[in-house]
């Protein structure tokens, strides 16, 4: 319309023309965003961002990371915006096969290697501290609901240098073992963090992190096993001697469980066969004595 009266046909005839009433447009070329648009689009920004780090969440979860963020929102206010942009959750849409489509990966997979057959293998071992980590999530049913823990595992001793224990199994699950990680051993940089493709490792907030460390990403497959092996066996003796065996009436009683057991018989009282029969402890402090001595 501006343009028309520039050219010399009336505001009045063009309104007209497109069958609008004069007063609204006046009202909003006065003020073209409204003050509740410009709510709505901080709020939409805040759901996009809850939504690219963790797909799986659903409107009531987004609203919740949002309000966390600072944009309050009603859970009916979420699922409006959400649905409009159609932001839904992973697990929402329609089951097409019997399998989920795997995550794409955002990290090359560096702990692969090709041996004199040409088959490929991988190899999970360090020749030093804070050459390569391991990081997988498990979880476990109490009475109240599930806890889910975020482990950290550093491939030259096996000890747990990081983890994190939770109730929802969100992204800051993942970025707060691997930040626990960083304050225990000091300067990690160029230390590889090898993981699946769970939406948590592939996650924004969690590749930033990486980053800001100065630590370098790895992506094996998804749904197998093997491909993080050694962080699958640390789970099964934490499931065979903790989680099976009892019942678990709270997530507190689950968590200081894991911890002791982590802390007091993992660390320093479970010897392993490939260590020399030492513990994780023992075997990195005996290390770390005679790289001192050589020194």
């Amino acid at each position: 319309m501006t343009e028309l009266a520039a050219a010399g046909v009336p505001v009045t005839v063009t309104c007209r023309v497109l069958k609008l009433s004069r007063q609204p447009y006046y009202r909003w070329l006065a003020d073209p965003i409204t003050p509740s648009e410009v709510v709505e689009a901080y709020r939409a920004n805040a759901l996009f961002d809850a939504h690219q780090d963790d797909p799986e969440f659903g409107h009531r979860l987004l609203a919740d990371e949002a309000r966390d963020n600072g944009e309050a929102m009603a859970d009916r206010t979420a699922w409006r915006i959400a649905s409009a942009n159609g932001w839904f959750s992973a697990f929402g849409k329609p089951k097409r096969s019997k399998h989920r489509k795997p995550g794409p990966p955002v990290h090359d997979d560096l702990c692969t290697v090709v041996d004199e057959h040409g088959r490929t293998r991988h190899v999970f071992a360090a020749d030093a501290p804070n050459e390569l980590w391991l990081t997988d999530i498990t979880e476990h049913r109490t009475a109240e609901g599930k806890l889910y823990l975020c482990a950290i595992k550093d491939a030259f001793s096996g000890r747990i240098v990081g983890y994190s224990i939770d109730f929802r199994m969100k992204s800051r699950l993942a970025v707060q073992a691997l930040e626990n990680a960083v304050a225990m051993r000091g300067d990690v940089a160029g230390c590889v963090v090898h993981s699946d493709r769970g939406s948590q490792f592939r996650s924004r907030k969690f590749r930033r992190a990486l980053t800001r460390h100065r630590i370098v990403g790895s992506m094996g497959r998804v749904g197998s096993s093997g491909d993080n092996a050694a962080m699958e066996s640390f789970f099964a003796l934490l499931q065979k001697n903790v989680l099976d065996r009892r019942s678990w009436t709270t997530r507190e009683q689950l968590r200081t469980a894991i911890v002791t057991w982590i802390e007091r018989t993992y660390h320093r009282r479970r010897r392993q066969a490939r260590l020399g029969r030492l513990t994780p402890i023992e075997f990195e402090t005996i290390m770390a004595n005679n790289v001192a001595l050589a020194a």
